[in-house]
């Protein structure tokens, strides 16, 4: 039992610390294959807008540690802002972006957006289950109580009001700085299929 336990670890270690690498294929495809339509790109730009800014509000609350690979880190139990709704926020607004971009493509067939969406949720349960176990042991009833409350990728319809431990402010600046990347990467990627876009047409 310990050493499928140690093998399960060691997956789940491996798919946190690649996660940033995953999306690439798709893009690829995304790209190589893009036939995008007027709706369509309209539809997916509207939900990659809408991840793009759920991703910004959890990164203002919770900082920069949200982008570490290495280890797991949590200095706070984040329970305000849209983790008072969802226990992993930025992941639904990952999610919304890479369905969207899929939708924006228009790639291979009407299913590639829900495959990408499949695919993506699976990665983040298995990812969410090593992380939930970090922050049970570092943070016990606290987190027990929270998750009580709030679901993993299922939003409130109210918000949560937090009362068990201090809570950081909404800052502005520091989610710009760390979400430099993934703006010029939502930026690139959109100029890359409205060229394709346009070439097609």
């Amino acid at each position: 039992m310990r050493i499928v336990n140690e093998k399960s670890m060691n997956v789940r270690q491996l798919v946190f610390k690649y996660r940033s690498y995953t999306p690439i294929p798709f893009i690829v495809v995304m790209l190589v294959f893009a036939n995008p339509t007027l709706e369509k790109f309209f539809v997916g730009f509207f939900l990659v807008t809408v991840g793009e800014a759920i991703r910004f509000w959890g990164v203002a609350i919770a900082g920069s540690e949200t982008r570490t690979t290495e280890t797991l880190a949590g200095k706070t139990l984040v329970t305000s802002g849209p983790f008072a709704y969802v226990r992993n926020p930025l992941y639904i607004g990952n999610m919304l972006m890479y369905v969207g971009f899929a939708i924006m493509s228009n790639a291979l067939s009407m299913l590639f957006p829900l495959f990408v969406l499949i695919f993506f949720l699976l990665q983040y349960n298995i990812i969410v289950s090593l992380e939930e176990e970090y922050l049970a042991g570092k943070f016990g009833v606290a987190y027990h109580l929270y998750c009580n409350d709030v679901q993993r990728f299922f939003p409130r319809m109210t918000k949560r009001v937090s009362i068990e431990l201090p809570q950081p402010k909404f800052d502005f600046t520091v989610a710009l700085q760390s979400e430099t990347r993934t703006l010029q990467a939502f930026g690139l990627l959109t100029a890359a299929l409205l060229l394709r876009w346009k070439f097609l047409g």
